[in-house]
Order: structure tokens, then sequence, then C-alpha cells
């Protein structure tokens, strides 16, 4: 057998197999079949919703042009679909054939890169180029995430091809020529760019993350025909200071690396490479001198990790303090700022010396753990419950950083997107939205397995991942409904609104300077004014309905003019029918019973008796000239729409001042509050030191007013950008960090080490 550090795809000549022997052969036709099987199961559920994902985005869409592009691109994948499947199915099969058959894939198979000053440069080579890098960023990411299952697979795989070296790139059923294979069968939709690069994102979601499923099976069915039954792999530290997957066996006790690994871009490489540099600096200046150190062999990774397994164990059986949170912080806070010196304690306690030093690139990864901790309690993006909570995974984060140097270097690394995972929903928690606890129960469930599983199975941190992000998406999904019916609510009471203004602006506009008889402005301010508001909601303010209301309007106001004339009693007795008719009409729209509209009409026609000078009973022109009618009983179903006129005209969302009237720091946030995006969280407190948390989830295209929501979809409040800026500027609300917790920890690192390598540079 070779050693562990030699070359992972070398296997033992006695148990190779020739893929041309019947046995051989079987293997690799099974293969195929669980493969093929399960790969149109997936394709299949992956186009099932690509439907909604493109009818979604149509919704959202900013513009119509961009919704017209989704929907174009529904019809174009609906038709396309058993094309894309049957291409798609089709290059798996062909890649699989010459696997079975001998032939092995060389290349990645992607298109080439458009020329760097070729005139060839247009839309097309910006296509390519976004589709290449969706392409290699999906690879690249499962690859890392299949790790062990994909190494295992091409272990077996070179044993039943007769010792060839098979790779993540030339495996036929690998992540790298799953995906080319599907760029091909894309090249069959004729879709907008970024239509297409949704259903490559559906595809990341709903294929290459069900591969673990098929790397399982295939495993199981190569181990029960007796290939590499005994197969261990686990995860080494190269040289390089990276991490492997391999076969029996481990590094040498103490081997560690020389520096922190490179990272998978070059912002990560250079990231990595400025904190080599800080730590580096920060290294030449030791605060403790080297005569107070006690001398002593360096610790191994081994010892690093046993010493570390017993301080987690301590930790586990510790409960989450039931003190208030402002001494629990305290007490947690103290525990991460003296975890270096209790872990030097415990590796004296296991060898029976405690050690000087520290090899330095575990020195390097206890500090930089260290500080990612000490970020989290000083973090405002987090509340402090959840800052507790969170501050607890520092010693399963120190081991997974010590057995895995790439936990700092790559994004996509499990256990830095179980912790970015686990910020970005407690970053939507309070107590208000969390009544029944779920949230706050989920992350701390989560921790407390860490905490009591965690060993040196890197497995694990995929595993939690996946069930926060399963408990994510059922909240995602009730709290999307009620997001959907308060916008849906605030939409309906902003239309109600408006409709109320225009019947009011439209009414006193045709009264103007006129005095009206109390009765007829009685009726226009209340019945009216109601039936106008209904015909806008119901049929639109361009409608011939709400025309014929304005005229009404026009003829009832003409109807008060004294008449004086023989020509003007002509004119007001061909009026009146017409106004009897529509007053009925709108009337009986707006719910008013029979009885009231004919004592409305009874008062109307003893005022115009009076008007006319015809006989009349003495009361009737008394009451209708000289008083106030009884008030006319308003239906039920209108109440709402019943206000006087001044209530009418009366606008909820009051003016806002003019710019140059607004106070400078609030004209600074109010810059801030228009560049807002829905989706954005932000911390609202009141005078009580109340904090809730609320995401902006929709902007009100007709009064431009904010609707804010809790992570269940309830409505927090609603603001006008000034009354949201005048609340920003006076401290009672600010906005979180959209960026992952990884991210903003690792830029406030290098930033805290360059402030102290800067401080020392002062002080020689």
């Amino acid at each position: 057998m070779k050693e562990a550090n030699e070359p992972s795809n070398i296997v033992n000549i006695s148990q190779r197999l020739d893929p041309s022997s019947g046995r051989g052969g079987d293997l690799l036709n099974a293969v195929r079949s669980i493969a093929s099987r399960r790969l149109q199961q997936y394709i299949g559920n992956m186009f099932e919703h690509v439907d909604d994902a493109l009818f979604d985005l149509a919704e959202k869409a900013e513009n119509n042009a961009a919704q017209m592009h989704y929907f174009d691109g529904m019809r174009e994948v609906r038709k396309r679909r058993p094309v894309i499947e049957r291409s798609f199915l089709a290059h798996v099969a062909r890649e699989l054939n010459d696997f079975v058959n001998g032939q092995r894939s060389t290349s990645q198979g992607g298109s080439p890169a458009p020329v760097a000053g070729s005139i060839e440069l247009s839309l097309v080579a910006d296509n390519e180029l976004e589709e290449s890098l969706a392409i290699t960023s999906m690879i690249g990411k499962n690859e890392t995430r299949l790790t062990r299952d994909l190494f295992a697979v091409n272990q077996r795989l070179s044993v039943i091809c007769g010792g060839a070296r098979i790779e993540d790139a030339t495996n036929p059923i690998g992540p790298a020529l799953l995906a080319q294979a599907f760029r091909q069968s894309m090249r069959e939709l004729s879709a907008d760019m970024r239509v297409k690069l949704i259903i490559y994102k559906l595809f990341d979601r709903y294929v290459m993350t069900a591969l673990d499923e098929l790397y399982q099976e295939t495993n199981a069915e190569l181990m029960r025909a007796g290939v590499l039954p005994q197969l261990r792999h686990e995860v080494l530290r190269n040289t390089a200071g990276g991490a492997t997957a391999s076969g029996a066996g481990t590094t040498a006790a103490g081997e560690v690396p020389a520096t922190l690994p490179a990272g998978d871009s070059d912002a990560s490489a250079e990231l990595l490479q400025t904190l080599r540099t800080l730590f580096g600096a920060r290294r030449a200046h030791p605060t403790v001198p080297l005569s107070a150190m006690t001398q002593g062999p360096l610790p191994t990774a081994n010892e690093l990790i046993g010493a570390l397994s017993v301080l987690q164990s301590q930790a586990a059986t510790v409960p989450v303090a039931s003190l208030p949170v402002d001494a629990t912080m305290l007490d947690i806070t103290e525990q991460v700022l003296q975890l270096k010196e209790q872990l030097l304690t415990q590796l004296g306690s296991l060898r029976g010396q405690r050690p000087g030093q520290i090899a330095t690139i575990d020195e390097d990864t206890i500090d930089l753990v260290g500080m990612l901790f000490e970020f989290i309690l000083e973090d405002r993006n987090l509340p402090p419950p959840m800052q507790v909570l969170l501050a607890r995974l520092q010693i399963p984060y120190l081991k997974a950083a010590i057995l895995d140097r790439k936990l700092f270097a790559h994004r996509q690394h499990p256990a830095r997107r179980l912790l970015d995972g686990l910020a970005d929903a407690a970053k939507s928690w309070s107590e208000e939205s969390d009544r029944d606890g779920r949230l706050h129960d989920t992350v701390k469930a989560i921790v407390e397995r860490l905490l009591q599983e965690f060993d040196d199975d890197m497995t694990i941190f995929d595993r939690l991942s996946a069930e926060l992000q399963q408990f994510q998406e059922s909240n995602r999904r009730r709290a999307e409904l009620a997001e959907q019916r308060v916008a849906e609510s605030t939409r309906g009471r902003e239309k109600l609104e408006q409709a109320r203004r225009r019947a009011a602006r439209e009414i006193l506009n045709r009264i103007g300077d006129h005095v009206l008889p109390p009765l007829v402005h009685g009726v226009l301010s209340r019945a009216w004014a109601n039936y106008m508001v209904l015909t806008i909601l119901r049929k639109g303010e361009e409608s011939n309905e709400f025309r014929e209301a304005l005229r009404f309007v026009d003829a009832f106001i003409a109807s008060t003019r004294p008449v004086r004339t023989p020509e003007a009693k002509r004119d007001l007795r061909q009026l009146l029918p017409g106004i009897e008719r529509a007053l009925r009409k709108g009337l009986t729209n707006v719910a008013f019973q029979d009885a009231d509209i004919e004592r409305l009409l009874g008062q109307l026609h003893a005022y115009y008796r009076q008007q006319l000078g015809d006989a009349a009973p003495a009361a009737e022109p008394a009451q209708a000239a000289d008083s106030a009618p009884a008030p006319l009983p308003i239906p039920d179903s209108i109440q709402p729409l019943a206000e006087s006129m001044a209530d009418l005209e009366d606008d909820p969302a009051q003016a806002e001042p003019d710019l140059a009237a607004i106070a400078p720091e609030v004209r600074e946030e109010l810059e801030r509050v228009t560049a807002l995006k829905p989706g954005t969280w932000l911390e609202f407190s009141n005078a009580d030191a109340h904090f809730e948390r609320a995401k902006l989830s929709w902007v009100s295209p007709m009064s431009g007013r904010y609707l804010f929501v809790n992570r269940r979809g309830l409505k927090v409040a609603d603001y006008s950008p000034y009354e949201l800026a005048t609340v920003m500027a006076e401290g009672r609300a600010r906005v979180l960090a959209s960026n992952a917790l990884f991210d903003r920890a690792m830029d406030a690192i290098v930033d805290r080490l360059s402030h102290e390598d800067g401080r020392t540079n002062d002080t020689e």
C-alpha cells in the first residue's frame, strides 16, 4: 500500500480490474444505470421549478421590458424542455459510454474565452463570459462540497478501470462534466442570458445539490461488489496548508503547513496574503518576552485537536446562561478572549508540560478564529441573544480551521456557509417576531449539536446547513404569503385614499365659490362622493361611468342657481329628470335602501318646488331651504367611505418639505433612504428602548411610502422617505449590513491588524 501522502489515485495492484473483463464491464454498466436513472429524475425535478421561478421574477420585474424577457423565457422553456432534457441525458450517456469503452475526457469542454482586444468582444462574448463564470463557480462549489463522496467514487472507478487516473475533471458523473453537458444542452434554448443564468442556478439547486445521493448510491453499489470496501477518506493537511481527501493513513505527527492556503479566487488569495503579512508583522513584536516562555516541543496538530476536544466537551455541558443578556454577554466575551490561554493550559495537562510556543501557522489560526468571534460579539448586525449563542461556536470552528485550512480561503467552505447562514437567520430575529421561540431554538439546537457531535467529520457542517436551509425555506414561504397580504392590503388602502382625494378634489373644484344649500352640499360631500370613489375603484378614472358622475356634479350644482326668468325655470325642469335618474342609480350602487332614497328624493322635490315657485306645503320649502335635512343613514358596506368633505380632502401622506428646508443631517439620511432596496433589513427602536428588526418589503409606486415587515411577514411600520430619514437621523433606526458575516469579519480583522501594525511602527 502506498503512503497516504503519495498521489491519492494509486491503488493496490491486486485490486485492479480490467474494464474489458466481464466483471469490470458489469460494474461500469451498474454505475451508468444508477447515474442515468438519478440524473433523469433530477433534471425533470429541476424543470418542474423553472416556470415558478421565472413567473416570480416576472412579477417582481422593474419594468415591462424585463417582465417580457421572463415571460418569453417561460414560453421558450416550455417549448424546448423535452429537447434540452434529451440533449443533456444524451451528453451524459455519451460520456459514460466513452468511459466504459476506455475513452477518457481530457478537458472541461467549455467554450473558448474571447480574445482580448478582438473586435469580436461583443454582447455574444459578454454572454459567453457570464455563462462560463456561472459554470465555473458551480463546478468549484460542488467539487469542494462533495470532496469526500466524489473522492471515493474516483478511487473505485480507478480500480475497475485498471488503475487509470480518475480525477474530478475526468469523472463522467463528476460536477465538471455534468455541468458542461448541461451547458451544451442549453444551446438548444434561444432565451435571454438572464433567463439562462436563472436556469443554471436552478440546475445547481436541484441537480448539483442532489449529487451526493448519486455518489453515495454508487459507492454503496461498488462496495457491495467488493471494490475498496475498507476505503477511508480523511481530511489531511498538505504542505501547502490546504486540505485533501485521502485514503488510509494520516500526516506525520507535528507536520504543519508553513503558510496559510491560497484562496479559490484572486480576492481570496489577496486577502490571505494580506493576513499573512499582517500576522508576520505582529509576530515581529511579541507581547510576551521569549525568556518568559516555558520551552518545549511544539504541539502537534493532533495534540491541538485533542486539547480542543476536551475543552469542547466541557463547553457542551454548560447550558446557555439564564442570566440577563448583558451579564451573559460579559461572561461569553471573557471566554472568547481566554480561549488561547485555556488551550495552552489544557495542552500542558495532556502532555505534562505546558508548551512555550505554538507552530506559527497554528498560532495564526488560533488568533484569526479568536478575532472572528470577537467580531461576532461586537457586530451590531446581530441581536445580543444571538451573539451569545453564536459565540459558543469558537471551539468547534477553531478545530475546523486546524483540520481544514481552506475554511478562511474558500467562500463556499461548508463551515463558513453554516456560520453565514446562522448569522443571516439571526439578523432578522427579535422577541416580537419570534414569540414561539422557533428561530431561537433552531439556532440554539445547531450550536449545541456542533458542540456535542463535531469531532473531525467536516460533513456535519453540510448536514446542519441543510437543516437550517430547510427551516428557513419553510419559514420563508409562510412569511412571503403574509408579506404579500400586507402589501396587497396596503396597496388597497392607498388606492382607496387616492380615490377619495380625487373625488374630493373634483367636487371641491366644481363647487368653487358657490354657497350650496345644506341638502345639496350634504348629498355631494357624502352620498355622491362615496359613489364616485367606488366608481374610480371599480371602473377607473378614465371610464364613461366616472365622466357621467362628474356631469351629475355639474348638473346638481347648476340646479341650485337662482331661477328668475321663464327660460331659467324651463332649463331647471329639463335638468331635474336626469338628476333624479342619476341619483337613484348612484345611491343604489352604494347600497342605499329604497326607503332612504325615496326620503332623500322627497326632500329634493320640496326644495325644487320652492326654487320653481310651485305650490307646496308650507313646512316642506321651509325645511328644504332653511334647515339641514336629517342625516342620511349610511349603509354598513360603505361605512369606511362616509367622511366629511374635509376628511376626504385631507391627505394622510403629508407633503414632504422642500429639500432646502430639510436639516443637513436629515438630508444626508434621505440620500441613503432613496438608495434602499426591497429586502434591506433595518433595526428600529422606540422611546422604551424596545428594538424591532424589519425588512423593507415594498415601496409604493403611488405614495412612495416604505413598507416594513418582520421575519414573519407581518407589518411593522410604514414611512414616507422624509419620515424614515428623520427617524434615522434621530438614531431610532439604522440599516443592517447585507453582506455575509464572514466577509464583514475578514474586512474588520484586516483593518484591526493594519492599525495594530501602524501603532507598532509609530512607536519604533
